[in-house]
Protein backbone atom coordinates (compact mmCIF):
# COMPACT_ATOMS: atom_id res chain seq x y z
CA UNK A 1 0.00 0.00 0.00
CA UNK A 2 1.41 3.28 -1.07
CA UNK A 3 0.55 6.28 1.10
CA UNK A 4 1.02 9.81 -0.34
CA UNK A 5 3.02 12.15 1.86
CA UNK A 6 1.37 15.54 2.40
CA UNK A 7 3.39 18.58 1.40
CA UNK A 8 4.25 20.93 4.25
CA UNK A 9 2.20 24.15 4.30
CA UNK A 10 4.36 27.23 3.59
CA UNK A 11 4.80 29.51 6.58
CA UNK A 12 2.52 32.59 6.42
CA UNK A 13 3.64 35.72 8.18
CA UNK A 14 1.27 37.52 10.53
CA UNK A 15 1.40 40.58 8.25
CA UNK A 16 0.33 38.48 5.27
CA UNK A 17 -2.50 36.91 7.28
CA UNK A 18 -3.69 40.39 8.30
CA UNK A 19 -3.55 41.62 4.69
CA UNK A 20 -5.57 38.64 3.45
CA UNK A 21 -8.16 39.09 6.19
CA UNK A 22 -8.57 42.78 5.33
CA UNK A 23 -8.81 42.03 1.61
CA UNK A 24 -11.52 39.44 2.33
CA UNK A 25 -13.49 42.18 4.09
CA UNK A 26 -13.29 44.53 1.15
CA UNK A 27 -10.17 46.54 2.05
CA UNK A 28 -8.47 45.77 -1.28
CA UNK A 29 -7.06 49.30 -1.57
CA UNK A 30 -4.49 48.41 1.07
CA UNK A 31 -2.80 46.15 -1.45
CA UNK A 32 -2.58 48.87 -4.11
CA UNK A 33 0.36 51.28 -4.64
CA UNK A 34 0.02 54.62 -2.83
CA UNK A 35 -1.74 57.20 -5.04
CA UNK A 36 0.14 60.27 -6.17
CA UNK A 37 0.06 63.01 -3.51
CA UNK A 38 -1.62 65.78 -5.50
CA UNK A 39 -1.76 68.19 -2.58
CA UNK A 40 2.00 67.91 -2.01
CA UNK A 41 2.65 69.04 -5.57
CA UNK A 42 0.26 71.97 -5.28
CA UNK A 43 1.75 73.17 -1.99
CA UNK A 44 5.30 72.71 -3.28
CA UNK A 45 4.48 74.95 -6.27
CA UNK A 46 2.96 77.58 -3.95
CA UNK A 47 6.09 77.73 -1.83
CA UNK A 48 8.35 77.81 -4.89
CA UNK A 49 6.36 80.73 -6.34
CA UNK A 50 6.60 82.66 -3.07
CA UNK A 51 10.34 82.06 -2.90
CA UNK A 52 10.87 83.17 -6.51
CA UNK A 53 8.83 86.34 -5.92
CA UNK A 54 10.72 87.19 -2.75
CA UNK A 55 7.58 86.91 -0.61
CA UNK A 56 8.44 83.76 1.35
CA UNK A 57 8.21 84.65 5.02
CA UNK A 58 10.67 83.35 7.59
CA UNK A 59 10.34 83.61 11.36
CA UNK A 60 13.22 84.89 13.48
CA UNK A 61 13.03 83.40 16.98
CA UNK A 62 13.55 85.93 19.79
CA UNK A 63 15.24 84.71 22.97
CA UNK A 64 14.47 87.65 25.27
CA UNK A 65 11.41 89.53 26.57
CA UNK A 66 9.75 91.94 24.18
CA UNK A 67 11.27 95.40 24.47
CA UNK A 68 13.11 98.22 22.70
CA UNK A 69 16.03 95.81 22.22
CA UNK A 70 15.65 92.07 21.73
CA UNK A 71 17.98 89.10 21.36
CA UNK A 72 17.48 87.16 18.13
CA UNK A 73 18.52 83.52 17.85
CA UNK A 74 21.93 83.13 16.16
CA UNK A 75 22.53 86.88 16.25
CA UNK A 76 25.68 87.98 18.05
CA UNK A 77 24.23 90.96 19.93
CA UNK A 78 20.82 92.48 20.80
CA UNK A 79 19.12 94.51 18.08
CA UNK A 80 16.83 97.54 18.11
CA UNK A 81 13.26 96.34 17.78
CA UNK A 82 11.19 98.51 15.43
CA UNK A 83 8.47 96.06 14.44
CA UNK A 84 6.43 95.25 17.56
CA UNK A 85 2.93 96.51 18.38
CA UNK A 86 4.39 97.44 21.77
CA UNK A 87 3.46 101.10 21.35
CA UNK A 88 3.60 102.07 25.02
CA UNK A 89 6.38 99.67 25.98
CA UNK A 90 4.11 97.74 28.36
CA UNK A 91 4.85 94.20 27.13
CA UNK A 92 7.44 93.65 29.86
CA UNK A 93 6.43 96.41 32.27
CA UNK A 94 7.16 95.28 35.86
CA UNK A 95 3.69 96.22 37.16
CA UNK A 96 2.01 94.20 34.41
CA UNK A 97 4.30 91.22 34.92
CA UNK A 98 3.60 91.37 38.66
CA UNK A 99 -0.19 91.55 38.13
CA UNK A 100 -0.02 88.49 35.86
CA UNK A 101 2.07 86.57 38.38
CA UNK A 102 -0.31 87.37 41.23
CA UNK A 103 -3.30 86.25 39.16
CA UNK A 104 -1.48 83.06 38.22
CA UNK A 105 -1.17 82.16 41.90
CA UNK A 106 -4.69 83.33 42.76
CA UNK A 107 -6.64 81.79 39.85
CA UNK A 108 -4.30 79.29 38.22
CA UNK A 109 -3.11 79.07 34.62
CA UNK A 110 -6.43 78.71 32.80
CA UNK A 111 -10.12 78.02 33.28
CA UNK A 112 -10.45 75.01 30.93
CA UNK A 113 -13.91 76.23 29.96
CA UNK A 114 -15.88 78.63 27.86
CA UNK A 115 -17.46 81.56 29.63
CA UNK A 116 -21.07 80.35 29.92
CA UNK A 117 -20.16 76.98 31.48
CA UNK A 118 -17.60 77.59 34.22
CA UNK A 119 -15.11 79.99 32.64
CA UNK A 120 -16.20 83.36 34.02
CA UNK A 121 -14.16 84.86 36.84
CA UNK A 122 -14.77 88.09 38.68
CA UNK A 123 -11.60 89.43 37.04
CA UNK A 124 -13.17 88.91 33.58
CA UNK A 125 -16.23 90.92 34.51
CA UNK A 126 -14.09 93.60 36.11
CA UNK A 127 -12.02 93.89 32.92
CA UNK A 128 -15.13 94.11 30.73
CA UNK A 129 -16.51 96.92 32.88
CA UNK A 130 -13.14 98.70 32.70
CA UNK A 131 -13.08 98.42 28.89
CA UNK A 132 -16.60 99.81 28.51
CA UNK A 133 -15.87 102.74 30.81
CA UNK A 134 -12.58 103.48 29.02
CA UNK A 135 -14.36 103.75 25.67
CA UNK A 136 -17.40 105.53 27.16
CA UNK A 137 -19.68 102.67 26.08
CA UNK A 138 -22.49 100.73 27.76
CA UNK A 139 -20.87 97.29 28.04
CA UNK A 140 -18.07 95.07 26.70
CA UNK A 141 -17.46 91.40 25.96
CA UNK A 142 -14.10 89.60 25.85
CA UNK A 143 -12.93 87.35 23.00
CA UNK A 144 -9.74 85.26 22.62
CA UNK A 145 -8.53 87.86 20.08
CA UNK A 146 -9.84 90.80 18.09
CA UNK A 147 -9.79 88.52 15.04
CA UNK A 148 -12.36 86.41 16.90
CA UNK A 149 -14.33 89.51 17.87
CA UNK A 150 -14.54 90.49 14.21
CA UNK A 151 -15.43 86.92 13.24
CA UNK A 152 -18.27 86.83 15.76
CA UNK A 153 -19.81 90.25 15.36
CA UNK A 154 -21.44 90.56 11.94
CA UNK A 155 -23.13 87.17 11.63
CA UNK A 156 -24.53 87.53 15.15
CA UNK A 157 -26.33 90.84 14.67
CA UNK A 158 -27.06 91.05 10.92
CA UNK A 159 -28.98 88.95 8.40
CA UNK A 160 -29.82 88.97 4.68
CA UNK A 161 -32.21 91.92 5.15
CA UNK A 162 -29.29 94.08 6.33
CA UNK A 163 -26.23 95.61 4.64
CA UNK A 164 -22.55 96.03 5.50
CA UNK A 165 -20.65 98.86 3.83
CA UNK A 166 -16.93 98.21 4.26
CA UNK A 167 -13.73 100.13 3.44
CA UNK A 168 -11.83 98.33 0.67
CA UNK A 169 -8.61 98.21 2.72
CA UNK A 170 -10.12 96.90 5.94
CA UNK A 171 -8.15 94.34 7.93
CA UNK A 172 -8.38 90.67 6.92
CA UNK A 173 -10.29 89.85 10.10
CA UNK A 174 -13.07 92.29 9.15
CA UNK A 175 -13.16 90.85 5.64
CA UNK A 176 -13.43 87.30 7.00
CA UNK A 177 -16.09 88.34 9.48
CA UNK A 178 -18.15 89.93 6.71
CA UNK A 179 -17.84 86.75 4.63
CA UNK A 180 -19.40 84.75 7.45
CA UNK A 181 -22.43 87.03 7.45
CA UNK A 182 -25.47 86.78 5.14
CA UNK A 183 -25.94 90.53 4.94
CA UNK A 184 -25.70 92.38 1.63
CA UNK A 185 -22.13 93.56 1.01
CA UNK A 186 -20.93 96.88 -0.33
CA UNK A 187 -17.33 98.08 -0.53
CA UNK A 188 -16.37 101.76 -0.72
CA UNK A 189 -13.09 103.20 -1.92
CA UNK A 190 -10.49 103.65 0.79
CA UNK A 191 -11.45 106.55 3.11
CA UNK A 192 -13.52 108.05 0.27
CA UNK A 193 -16.46 109.88 1.83
CA UNK A 194 -18.19 110.54 -1.50
CA UNK A 195 -18.07 106.85 -2.41
CA UNK A 196 -19.28 105.91 1.08
CA UNK A 197 -22.24 108.23 0.57
CA UNK A 198 -22.93 106.62 -2.81
CA UNK A 199 -22.78 103.08 -1.43
CA UNK A 200 -25.13 103.99 1.40
CA UNK A 201 -27.60 105.30 -1.17
CA UNK A 202 -27.33 101.97 -3.02
CA UNK A 203 -28.05 100.16 0.26
CA UNK A 204 -30.99 102.39 1.16
CA UNK A 205 -33.47 99.52 1.08
CA UNK A 206 -31.65 97.51 3.74
CA UNK A 207 -33.26 97.06 7.15
CA UNK A 208 -30.02 97.89 9.02
CA UNK A 209 -26.99 99.56 7.44
CA UNK A 210 -23.63 99.09 9.19
CA UNK A 211 -20.53 100.94 8.01
CA UNK A 212 -17.30 99.12 8.91
CA UNK A 213 -13.84 100.64 8.97
CA UNK A 214 -10.47 100.34 10.63
CA UNK A 215 -9.72 103.32 12.85
CA UNK A 216 -6.07 103.02 11.87
CA UNK A 217 -5.08 100.99 8.82
CA UNK A 218 -2.23 98.80 10.00
CA UNK A 219 -0.26 98.51 6.77
CA UNK A 220 -0.33 102.20 5.83
CA UNK A 221 -0.52 103.95 9.19
CA UNK A 222 -3.31 106.27 8.02
CA UNK A 223 -6.29 107.24 10.15
CA UNK A 224 -9.93 107.06 9.08
CA UNK A 225 -11.76 110.43 8.85
CA UNK A 226 -14.09 109.28 11.59
CA UNK A 227 -15.91 112.51 12.37
CA UNK A 228 -16.85 112.98 8.73
CA UNK A 229 -17.79 109.30 8.38
CA UNK A 230 -20.12 109.57 11.36
CA UNK A 231 -21.85 112.52 9.72
CA UNK A 232 -22.39 110.50 6.53
CA UNK A 233 -23.73 107.59 8.59
CA UNK A 234 -26.21 109.83 10.38
CA UNK A 235 -27.36 111.26 7.05
CA UNK A 236 -28.33 107.74 5.93
CA UNK A 237 -29.51 106.42 9.31
CA UNK A 238 -26.57 103.96 9.36
CA UNK A 239 -24.59 102.54 12.27
CA UNK A 240 -20.80 102.90 12.53
CA UNK A 241 -18.37 100.14 13.52
CA UNK A 242 -14.60 100.65 13.95
CA UNK A 243 -11.70 98.29 14.57
CA UNK A 244 -9.37 100.08 16.99
CA UNK A 245 -6.51 97.59 17.33
CA UNK A 246 -3.85 100.11 16.31
CA UNK A 247 -5.60 103.09 17.91
CA UNK A 248 -6.40 101.96 21.48
CA UNK A 249 -3.60 103.25 23.67
CA UNK A 250 -2.19 105.24 20.76
CA UNK A 251 -4.53 107.96 19.47
CA UNK A 252 -6.37 110.69 21.36
CA UNK A 253 -5.24 112.92 24.18
CA UNK A 254 -5.68 110.07 26.69
CA UNK A 255 -5.08 107.18 24.27
CA UNK A 256 -8.76 106.23 24.02
CA UNK A 257 -8.61 105.85 20.25
CA UNK A 258 -9.67 107.26 16.93
CA UNK A 259 -13.02 108.53 18.19
CA UNK A 260 -11.31 110.53 20.95
CA UNK A 261 -8.83 111.97 18.45
CA UNK A 262 -11.73 112.94 16.17
CA UNK A 263 -13.69 114.58 19.00
CA UNK A 264 -16.55 112.05 18.95
CA UNK A 265 -15.68 109.88 21.96
CA UNK A 266 -18.60 107.65 22.91
CA UNK A 267 -20.55 108.32 19.71
CA UNK A 268 -19.44 105.28 17.67
CA UNK A 269 -22.00 102.46 17.83
CA UNK A 270 -19.65 99.44 18.03
CA UNK A 271 -15.92 99.22 18.72
CA UNK A 272 -13.71 96.15 18.46
CA UNK A 273 -10.17 96.26 19.76
CA UNK A 274 -7.36 94.23 21.30
CA UNK A 275 -5.41 93.67 24.49
CA UNK A 276 -2.53 92.38 22.37
CA UNK A 277 -0.90 95.59 21.18
CA UNK A 278 -0.51 98.80 23.21
CA UNK A 279 -2.23 97.31 26.27
CA UNK A 280 0.49 94.86 27.27
CA UNK A 281 0.86 92.89 24.06
CA UNK A 282 -0.47 89.52 25.22
CA UNK A 283 -3.71 88.05 23.86
CA UNK A 284 -7.40 88.85 23.98
CA UNK A 285 -9.79 91.09 22.14
CA UNK A 286 -13.16 92.65 22.81
CA UNK A 287 -16.30 94.26 21.51
CA UNK A 288 -17.65 97.30 23.31
CA UNK A 289 -20.71 99.33 22.47
CA UNK A 290 -24.47 99.30 22.86
CA UNK A 291 -25.94 97.09 25.59
CA UNK A 292 -28.22 95.23 23.19
CA UNK A 293 -25.31 94.37 20.87
CA UNK A 294 -23.21 92.98 23.71
CA UNK A 295 -26.17 91.02 25.09
CA UNK A 296 -26.78 89.34 21.73
CA UNK A 297 -23.08 88.55 21.28
CA UNK A 298 -23.07 86.67 24.59
CA UNK A 299 -25.87 84.49 23.21
CA UNK A 300 -24.84 84.05 19.60
CA UNK A 301 -21.18 84.89 18.86
CA UNK A 302 -19.59 81.56 17.97
CA UNK A 303 -15.96 82.48 18.84
CA UNK A 304 -17.22 83.51 22.30
CA UNK A 305 -19.42 80.46 22.84
CA UNK A 306 -16.94 77.87 21.59
CA UNK A 307 -13.54 79.21 22.69
CA UNK A 308 -11.92 79.07 26.09
CA UNK A 309 -12.03 82.23 28.14
CA UNK A 310 -9.11 84.66 28.23
CA UNK A 311 -6.52 83.30 30.67
CA UNK A 312 -6.78 84.80 34.20
CA UNK A 313 -3.21 86.23 34.23
CA UNK A 314 -3.92 88.04 30.95
CA UNK A 315 -7.18 89.49 32.27
CA UNK A 316 -5.56 90.76 35.47
CA UNK A 317 -2.53 92.16 33.65
CA UNK A 318 -4.81 93.95 31.18
CA UNK A 319 -6.59 95.75 34.01
CA UNK A 320 -3.17 96.91 35.17
CA UNK A 321 -2.44 98.15 31.64
CA UNK A 322 -5.55 100.35 31.77
CA UNK A 323 -4.43 101.58 35.21
CA UNK A 324 -1.08 102.64 33.77
CA UNK A 325 -2.58 104.25 30.67
CA UNK A 326 -5.01 106.32 32.72
CA UNK A 327 -2.28 107.54 35.10
CA UNK A 328 0.38 110.24 34.83
CA UNK A 329 2.78 107.54 33.68
CA UNK A 330 0.44 106.79 30.79
CA UNK A 331 0.43 110.43 29.71
CA UNK A 332 4.23 110.39 29.77
CA UNK A 333 4.36 107.21 27.69
CA UNK A 334 1.97 108.67 25.11
CA UNK A 335 4.15 111.78 24.87
CA UNK A 336 7.36 109.78 24.40
CA UNK A 337 5.77 107.58 21.73
CA UNK A 338 4.61 110.63 19.80
CA UNK A 339 7.95 112.41 20.11
CA UNK A 340 9.75 109.34 18.76
CA UNK A 341 7.27 109.11 15.90
CA UNK A 342 7.69 112.76 14.93
CA UNK A 343 11.48 112.53 15.05
CA UNK A 344 11.63 109.38 12.94
CA UNK A 345 9.17 110.59 10.32
CA UNK A 346 10.76 114.03 9.99
CA UNK A 347 14.33 112.79 9.56
CA UNK A 348 13.46 109.85 7.31
CA UNK A 349 11.52 112.14 4.95
CA UNK A 350 14.43 114.59 4.93
CA UNK A 351 16.74 111.73 3.96
CA UNK A 352 14.60 111.00 0.90
CA UNK A 353 12.64 107.92 1.96
CA UNK A 354 9.09 107.41 0.68
CA UNK A 355 6.85 107.06 3.75
CA UNK A 356 3.14 106.35 4.12
CA UNK A 357 0.78 107.36 6.90
CA UNK A 358 0.44 110.54 8.91
CA UNK A 359 1.28 111.02 12.60
CA UNK A 360 0.79 107.43 13.70
CA UNK A 361 3.76 105.39 15.04
CA UNK A 362 3.22 102.94 12.17
CA UNK A 363 5.68 104.23 9.55
CA UNK A 364 5.77 102.21 6.30
CA UNK A 365 9.06 102.73 4.44
CA UNK A 366 8.03 102.03 0.86
CA UNK A 367 10.15 99.78 -1.35
CA UNK A 368 7.43 98.60 -3.79
CA UNK A 369 9.58 95.66 -4.97
CA UNK A 370 9.28 92.60 -2.68
CA UNK A 371 12.91 91.53 -3.08
CA UNK A 372 14.12 95.05 -2.32
CA UNK A 373 12.00 95.12 0.83
CA UNK A 374 13.39 91.76 1.95
CA UNK A 375 16.92 92.93 1.21
CA UNK A 376 16.43 96.13 3.19
CA UNK A 377 15.09 94.18 6.16
CA UNK A 378 18.05 91.80 6.09
CA UNK A 379 20.61 94.60 5.79
CA UNK A 380 19.00 96.47 8.69
CA UNK A 381 19.30 93.37 10.85
CA UNK A 382 22.99 93.19 10.01
CA UNK A 383 23.24 96.83 11.12
CA UNK A 384 21.48 96.08 14.40
CA UNK A 385 17.88 97.05 13.58
CA UNK A 386 15.03 94.54 13.54
CA UNK A 387 12.34 95.70 11.08
CA UNK A 388 10.31 93.29 8.96
CA UNK A 389 9.44 93.44 5.26
CA UNK A 390 5.80 93.15 4.17
CA UNK A 391 4.80 92.03 0.70
CA UNK A 392 1.98 90.26 -1.14
CA UNK A 393 -0.39 88.79 0.02
CA UNK A 394 -0.16 90.82 3.25
CA UNK A 395 -0.19 94.00 1.15
CA UNK A 396 -1.20 94.45 -2.52
CA UNK A 397 1.31 93.50 -5.20
CA UNK A 398 3.99 96.08 -5.98
CA UNK A 399 3.46 97.87 -2.65
CA UNK A 400 6.10 96.04 -0.60
CA UNK A 401 7.50 97.94 2.33
CA UNK A 402 9.42 97.69 5.59
CA UNK A 403 6.97 98.66 8.31
CA UNK A 404 8.46 100.51 11.28
CA UNK A 405 6.56 100.85 14.55
CA UNK A 406 7.84 103.33 17.10
CA UNK A 407 7.42 102.80 20.83
CA UNK A 408 7.54 104.87 23.98
CA UNK A 409 10.19 102.41 25.12
CA UNK A 410 12.65 103.59 22.44
CA UNK A 411 15.19 106.06 23.85
CA UNK A 412 15.94 109.09 21.62
CA UNK A 413 19.45 107.80 20.90
CA UNK A 414 17.94 104.49 19.75
CA UNK A 415 15.74 106.34 17.29
CA UNK A 416 18.86 108.17 16.05
CA UNK A 417 20.65 104.84 15.60
CA UNK A 418 17.71 103.40 13.67
CA UNK A 419 17.61 106.39 11.32
CA UNK A 420 21.36 106.08 10.72
CA UNK A 421 20.98 102.38 9.88
CA UNK A 422 18.17 103.13 7.42
CA UNK A 423 20.25 105.81 5.75
CA UNK A 424 23.24 103.47 5.34
CA UNK A 425 21.14 100.57 4.05
CA UNK A 426 19.08 102.88 1.82
CA UNK A 427 22.19 104.27 0.13
CA UNK A 428 23.71 100.81 -0.34
CA UNK A 429 20.50 99.58 -1.98
CA UNK A 430 19.99 102.67 -4.12
CA UNK A 431 16.82 103.78 -2.38
CA UNK A 432 18.10 107.25 -1.45
CA UNK A 433 20.93 109.39 -2.85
Amino acid sequence: LCVARARPTPAISSAMMMRRALQARGFSALAQPAPQDTLAGILSDMLAESKAAGTLKKERPITSPQGPKVSVLNNDKPVLNLCANNYLGLANHPRIVSAAAQALHAYGFGMASVRFICGTLDVHQKLERRIADFHRQADAILFPSCFDANAGLFESILSKEDAIISDQLNHASIIDGVRLCKAQRYRFNHMDLADLDAKLREASGARVKLVATDGVFSMDGNVAPLKEMLAVCKKHDALLFIDECHATGVLGAEGRGTDEAAGILGQVDIINSTLGKALGGATGGYTTGRQDVVDVLRQKARPYLFSNTVAPPVAAASIQAFDILESDEGKDLLGRMRANTKKFRTEMKAAGFDLKGTDHPIVPVMCYDAKLAAGLSQRLLELGVYAVAFSYPVVPKETARVRVQLSAANAPEEVDAAIAAFKQAGKELGMIP
